[in-house]
């Protein structure tokens, strides 16, 4: 199970990398944010602050969490991983959380310099990192502790996988629109 859930990782982490490669043309973020709230609540001002910031549109009356697909044909959130935000790529496809090493230590997690643990393998090899669990990891109304999770010793995005994906109950994508319920 750890090894298909390394190649996943793999394939996810060198996905992103690919779709971060610059194309010689300028990309909008196409972020839109909506919320459906009672404006005189405290959930209405945390929520209001999340919008500022262009994050995902969360709905308190179904709890679900909407995501507009970025220029890139990506879907990123801003989730909270040990009370800190980190912009992170909705990655249906990997088994797990994989955070970079600068996402790692915005959530205060401590990393080794030499990251010599495999913990998965892609096209070009070995990716190394070493293993943590998340205390928190929040996105929109729902939460989860102790999640296991990858940090990686290269690339910069940061991958939100299965671990915590499927938490929700139902995870739909309809043309540019991500709902997660």
């Amino acid at each position: 199970m750890r090894a298909v859930f390394l190649v996943l990782l793999a394939v996810g982490f060198f996905a992103s990398l690919l779709s971060n490669l610059p194309t010689g043309s300028s990309v909008g973020s196409g972020d839109s944010t909506k919320i459906l709230v009672d404006p005189k609540s405290d959930e209405a001002k945390r929520i209001a602050e999340l919008k500022a910031k262009k994050s995902a549109q969360f709905s308190s009356q179904d709890g679900s969490v909407e995501l507009q697909r970025n220029g890139d044909g990506h879907f990123y959130a801003d989730v909270h991983i040990n009370g800190a935000p980190i912009r992170m790529l909705i990655d249906t496809g990997a088994s797990g959380i994989a955070l970079s090493r600068e996402d790692a230590q915005m959530a205060g997690l401590a990393t080794s310099i030499g990251m010599t643990d495999v913990v998965g393998e892609g096209a070009s090899g070995e990716v190394r990192g070493e293993w943590v669990r998340l205390d928190r990891v929040e996105l929109g109304p729902l939460s989860a502790r102790d999640l296991d999770a990858a940090i990686l010793d290269g690339g910069q995005q940061s991958l939100l996988g299965q671990s915590f994906l499927r938490k929700f109950g139902k995870v739909q994508i309809e043309e540019d629109r991500m709902v997660l319920r």
